[in-house]
C-alpha cells in the first residue's frame, strides 16, 4: 500500500470499484475527505510542531492533535479541549495560568500532564525552527508547573492575549509528547513517524508520495477531549486523499469514494447532475458557507519595488472592478470584503456597519474633477445583484439580505485614477498602451498562485490577472505546491495568500488580525515570515502602537472594538495588502454514506473537513446503512 508503484492502480480503484477492494476496510465505515492544501511534499514526515510547512490538513490537526482551546466560528465558542477551563491571569497580565483537563491520554497509553506543556514551550524557545519560537522569546520569561495540571507562565511584559497563541483556528501551538521527543537527537529534523496521538484517531498507513493518508478510531477514543465532549466519532476509519484536479473530485464523489470535498460553483453544480445525494452548506444560491471568518485576496510584497509605493498598491487596487472580479472567481457568489476583516453577519453587524461612515468620506491624495477623490463605493452592492440576476439567480431585493448576500460595498472602478496614481510616480504606457515602469521597461507581474484549482486563493490569482491585464500590465501566474515557503521567505513579487490574519470569527477582539503586522515580527526577505501578515514585509509605527495598546487590555474591553477599528482604517489607509472577498466555502456532501452534516439548517459546528474541528463534527455524523 505504501509503495509508489501502487499510486497509479490505488487511485483506478478508487475511482472504479470502491475503497473496500483496495484497502480491506469496509467502505460504509469509512469517511472519505479531501486534502485541501494538495498533496503532501514530505508525507512520512508528522512533526508539525516546527515552522517547516507539513501539510497538517491530511488529519494531522484534524484528527490526531488536540488544542488547549480551540474556536468555533459556527457557534462562536471557544472550547476548552485539553485545558479544562479558560485560561488565568493575574491583575497587570503578566501571569498567565492553565489548568489542564484531567484524564486525557496519548495513544500509547501515557498520561497528558503538564509535563508535556512546559517540555513543549521550553523547546519551543530552545529551537529557533520550532513552531511559535519568536513569539514565545518576545514573550515567555519563565514556564512551570505547580502540579501535574497546572501551568503557569511568567510573561516579560503585560500580554492580556497571551493565550492566543494556544487557540486552534487553523494554526495554534498544540501539545506534543515529552516523552517521545526527549528521547530525540533532533526535534526539528525528528520526523514524528508514527505519531502519538492526543485526538480520537491513530495513524493506519500512508501513500509514500504523499496523495493519501488513513486514520483508524483509537479504542480508548473517550480518553481524548473530543470524546469526553461529544462522545464517540461513528467513522471508524477517516481517509484523506487528495484527489488534484476538481474534475477528479467530481468524477470520485459522483461515485460515491469521497464524501467531503472543496468545488468550484462550476464543478458543484456539475456535480449535482451526476448524484443526486450530493448538496452543499445551503440548498439554494448562492451555496456557499457565509460564516466562515477568513479574508482573502492579494499580498503584495513591500519590499519588493514598485510595491514598496502606496500608490501603486492603490493604483492596482482601483483597477480592479470588483462584480467582474467575482465573477471571474465564484459566478458571483462571494461576498466582497472592503476591509482587512470576512464581510460575515458578525462582523458585518460589529465593524462592518459601524464604520460605514468613515468608508463614505475616506478621501485618497488625489483630485477628480477639483475634488478630493473617494474611493468607497456602496452600490457595489446593488451591481453584484444585477449580476446575479442577469445571470438567471433568484435573489432578493431588500438590501439589508443583499449586503449580507454579496458584502455590504468595496472600492470603486476607476482606471482613470489609477493611471493619475502612477503617472505621477513616473510611469508610462508604449505605443500599445502596455505599463512601462519609470525606467521604461516594461511592468510585469509574476503573481504567485495556489495549487488547488478550487482554491479561493487559485481564483483570486485568476481574477486579479485578468483585471491587471485589461488595465495594461503584463501578468504571468504561476501555481505552486511551494507557494507556503516562497512567499514567507519572500521571494515574490504578489501572492495569493491572506491579505491579512484570521479573526477568531465570533468576538470583536483584532489582536489576531493586526499584532502579525507589528514590527517586532518582522522579518525581511531571506527569513521565514512567521504569519501571511508579515509575508507582505510592511509595518508602521502607527500600528505598532495600537497593538501594544490592544494587549495592556482585556479582550472583552470596550476600548478594544475601537482599536480595532483604528488598525482597519490604517490597513485601508496604507493598502499593503489587497483584501477582495470573503472565503467562499464550495462544500459539497456526499450523503450516499453520511448524513447530518452541519448545514446551514443545522448548524452545530463550523462546516468545514479541513478545519481541526472536524473531530468534533464527527460524533454528529450519522451512517445511512447503506454498503
Amino acid at each position: 500500500m505504501k509503495k509508489s508503484a501502487c499510486i497509479i492502480v490505488l487511485a483506478l480503484l478508487l475511482f472504479i470499484t470502491g475503497l473496500s477492494q483496495v484497502a480491506g476496510i469496509p467502505r460504509e465505515e469509512t469517511l472519505i475527505v479531501d486534502v485541501l492544501s494538495g498533496r503532501a511534499g514530505s508525507p512520512g514526515n508528522f512533526n508539525v510542531f516546527t515552522s517547516a510547512w507539513r501539510n497538517p490538513d491530511r488529519g494531522i490537526q484534524q484528527l490526531i492533535l488536540e488544542p488547549l482551546w480551540i474556536v468555533d466560528p459556527t457557534t462562536g465558542e471557544v472550547i476548552n479541549a485539553l485545558a479544562s477551563e479558560e485560561p488565568i491571569y493575574n491583575k497587570d497580565f503578566t501571569q498567565m495560568t492553565i489548568k489542564l483537563r484531567k484524564g486525557c491520554y496519548w495513544s500509547d497509553g501515557v498520561e497528558i500532564t503538564a509535563d508535556d506543556i512546559v517540555y513543549g514551550i521550553e523547546t519551543a524557545m530552545q529551537y529557533t525552527a520550532m513552531g511559535s519560537h519568536d513569539t514565545f522569546k518576545l514573550n515567555v520569561k519563565k514556564v512551570y508547573k505547580t502540579d501535574n495540571y497546572t501551568v503557569v507562565f511568567e510573561l516579560k511584559e503585560p500580554n492580556a492575549r497571551f493565550h492566543a497563541n494556544f487557540i486552534d483556528r487553523w494554526g495554534g501551538w498544540r501539545p506534543f509528547p515529552k516523552h517521545v521527543f526527549e528521547k530525540v537527537d533532533d526535534p526539528i529534523t525528528f520526523d514524528f513517524n508514527p505519531p502519538i496521538s492526543s485526538g480520537p484517531y491513530v495513524l493506519k498507513d500512508y501513500d509514500q508520495a504523499g496523495y493519501w493518508t488513513l486514520y483508524e478510531k483509537r479504542e480508548d477514543w473517550e480518553r481524548t477531549p473530543t470524546g469526553m465532549l461529544y462522545g464517540e466519532p461513528k467513522p471508524k476509519y477517516v481517509l484523506f486523499y487528495y484527489y488534484g484536479e476538481t474534475s477528479n473530485k467530481v468524477i470520485a464523489q459522483a461515485n460515491h469514494n469521497l464524501d467531503m470535498t472543496d468545488l468550484t460553483i462550476e464543478a458543484f453544480r456539475a456535480l449535482t447532475q451526476r448524484n443526486p445525494y450530493t448538496r452543499a452548506y445551503r440548498i439554494e444560491y448562492p451555496w456557499i458557507v457565509n460564516v466562515d471568518p477568513c479574508i482573502t485576496g492579494l499580498t503584495l510584497n513591500n519590499e519588493v519595488y514598485p510595491y514598496n509605493i502606496k500608490d501603486v498598491r492603490w493604483a492596482l487596487t482601483l483597477a480592479i472592478d470588483i462584480v467582474d472580479y467575482i465573477g471571474i472567481a465564484f459566478d458571483g457568489a462571494a461576498p466582497m470584503g472592503v476591509l482587512h476583516l470576512p464581510p460575515t453577519p458578525y462582523y458585518l453587524k460589529v465593524y462592518y456597519e459601524p464604520m460605514e461612515e468613515w468608508l463614505k468620506n475616506f478621501t485618497l491624495d488625489i483630485e477628480v474633477n477639483g475634488q478630493p477623490f473617494k474611493p468607497y463605493d456602496p452600490s457595489a452592492t446593488l451591481r453584484a445583484a444585477q449580476y446575479a440576476r442577469e445571470r438567471g439567480y433568484t435573489v432578493p431585493n431588500d438590501i439589508n439580505e443583499l449586503k449580507e448576500m454579496f458584502g455590504p460595498g468595496w472600492w470603486k472602478y476607476a482606471p482613470d485614477v489609477a493611471e493619475q496614481l502612477l503617472i505621477r510616480n513616473g510611469f508610462k504606457r508604449d505605443k500599445n498602451g502596455k505599463w512601462l515602469l519609470p525606467d521604461g521597461t516594461p511592468w510585469k507581474i509574476t503573481i504567485i498562485n495556489h495549487p488547488s484549482p478550487s482554491h479561493p486563493s487559485n481564483r483570486n490569482g485568476l481574477a486579479a490577472a485578468q483585471q491587471w491585464r485589461n488595465f495594461g500590465i503584463d501578468v504571468n501566474v504561476v501555481t505552486s505546491e511551494s507557494i507556503q515557503d516562497i512567499t514567507f521567505f519572500g521571494n515574490y513579487e504578489v501572492s495569493t495568500n491572506w491579505p491579512a490574519p484570521e479573526p477568531w470569527g465570533g468576538h470583536p477582539d483584532l489582536d489576531r488580525v493586526l499584532s502579525p503586522f507589528h514590527s517586532r515580527v518582522y522579518k525581511p526577505i531571506g527569513e521565514y515570515a512567521v504569519q501571511n501578515g508579515p509575508t507582505s514585509r510592511w509595518t508602521n509605527p502607527k500600528l505598532d502602537k495600537i497593538v501594544e495598546n490592544m494587549e495592556k487590555i482585556d479582550w472583552n474591553d470596550p476600548r478594544n472594538l475601537e482599536l480595532g477599528m483604528e488598525g482597519l482604517k490604517l490597513l485601508i489607509e496604507e493598502m499593503p495588502t489587497i483584501p477582495t472577498f470573503g472565503y467562499p466555502g464550495v462544500v459539497a456532501w456526499d450523503e450516499y454514506y453520511w448524513t447530518n452534516y452541519p448545514g446551514a439548517e443545522n448548524p452545530y459546528t463550523q462546516p468545514y473537513h479541513h478545519w481541526p474541528n472536524l473531530k468534533y463534527m464527527l460524533p454528529y455524523l450519522e451512517p445511512t446503512g447503506r454498503k
